[in-house]
């Protein structure tokens, strides 16, 4: 806050799955509907601010802030405060994205310069404590259950939902809660289309299908982490392949380029290359760094110049399409930066699965 001359900061959190985590990191509370806020000062203790009428929505104990607001209007509430202690200039976590805009119309009304502070926040929690990867690593545990329970539910003649939903009463008896946001990608003759698709009722599962489920979640604790694996019984198309060698060599350079000093650029560069050298494309963004938030600051991308830290989690999902543009291959790993290497989260195999093998497999 000093560096960025803000003497306050408004996090913001709201009930769309994935952007309630900064509140939760900051203050404990754990959003059930609506939003909220913490108002933190360079001086003095935080605040926690709620919409009066979510005032019985969610438990307000659960948080660690001793202040507690319930506003008719939050937006005129915070720049009221604000201004009652002098602040001109205030940095805020979630302006783009989440900041509700009355709210936000609120507090530019009153005359307070808001200075977007979303890599800023980020950057700050991205190293994880010892404390924090015991959660990340029980998500994982979670995440994988689900994997396992749609392995177990497939078979042709199935629906996409069907296996999404042996996935999602692992996810919740296991503590999720809501905090799920899954997708899958799908195809006939071993080829998945590239857009991904809420799993759906309709057009039973055939032997060749090819199913890619991207399985995010968050357990009890509230950090996010992300996996997935192809799924089919039948034969790929010669494109599926060519994109699983790519993701083979893919592997490989992220063991060796994901560690502390390399730029998230480095390592989008690296990982990049088996694909673009074989003509295939890259959709949806390489990898991203993941906590409380789903999708943090920085994004492994193009001219993102971030040094890469010690304890750091990333989600690294390359997102190969075709050369035609009509197919996709897609996995997703979390990691956890070191030193000379990463450690994957996970300890099942990046390879296509046929619904048969047992969890040794």
């Amino acid at each position: 806050m000093a560096e960025a001359e803000v003497s306050a900061l408004i996090v913001c959190g709201s009930e769309y799955t994935g952007f309630d985590g900064a509140v939760r990191y900051l203050s404990g509370f754990r959003i059930v509907h609506r939003f909220a806020y913490v108002v933190l000062l360079d001086v003095g203790e935080p605040c926690a601010v709620f919409p009066s009428e979510a005032r019985y929505v969610g438990a307000h104990a659960e948080s660690w802030v001793e202040e507690k607001v319930f506003a008719e209007h939050p937006g005129a509430w915070m720049r009221q405060y604000l201004e009652s202690h002098g602040v001109t200039r205030v940095g805020v976590y979630g302006l783009d994205y989440v900041m509700p805009v009355r709210d936000h119309q609120a507090l530019v009304d009153g005359g307070l310069e808001l200075v977007g502070f979303d890599d800023q926040f980020d950057l700050a929690r991205a190293v994880k404590s010892a404390e924090e990867m015991v959660e990340v690593r029980d998500s994982m545990a979670v995440n994988e259950a689900g994997f396992w329970a749609v392995h177990a539910a497939y078979e042709p003649g199935r629906t996409q939902a069907e296996l999404m939903a042996a996935a999602e009463a692992e996810f919740v008896r296991l503590g999720a809660g809501r905090h799920t946001m899954d997708m899958v990608l799908w195809g006939r003759h071993g080829a998945a289309e590239p857009e991904f698709r809420i799993p759906e009722f309709v057009d039973p599962i055939r032997d060749d299908d090819l199913l890619l489920y991207s399985l995010e979640v968050a357990g009890s604790g509230g950090y996010w982490v992300e996996f997935a694996r192809p799924l089919c019984r039948g034969a790929l198309a010669l494109d599926t392949t060519r994109m699983l060698d790519a993701y083979g060599e893919y592997f490989e350079l992220a063991q060796s380029t994901m560690k502390k000093g390399m730029t998230a650029h480095d390592v989008h560069r690296a990982v990049s290359r088996p694909f673009l050298d074989r003509g295939i494309g890259l959709g949806h963004v390489t990898g991203h760094s993941i906590g409380m938030t789903m999708i943090e600051h920085p994004r492994i991308g193009e001219g993102v110049d971030v040094e890469l830290a010690e304890g750091m989690v990333i989600s690294m999902h390359p997102h190969a399409i075709a050369g035609d543009g009509k197919s996709c291959m897609y996995m997703q790993d979390t990691w956890l930066v070191g030193v000379d290497g990463p450690e994957l989260l996970s300890v099942i195999p990046a390879k296509v699965f046929d619904g048969i093998e047992n969890r040794a497999g």
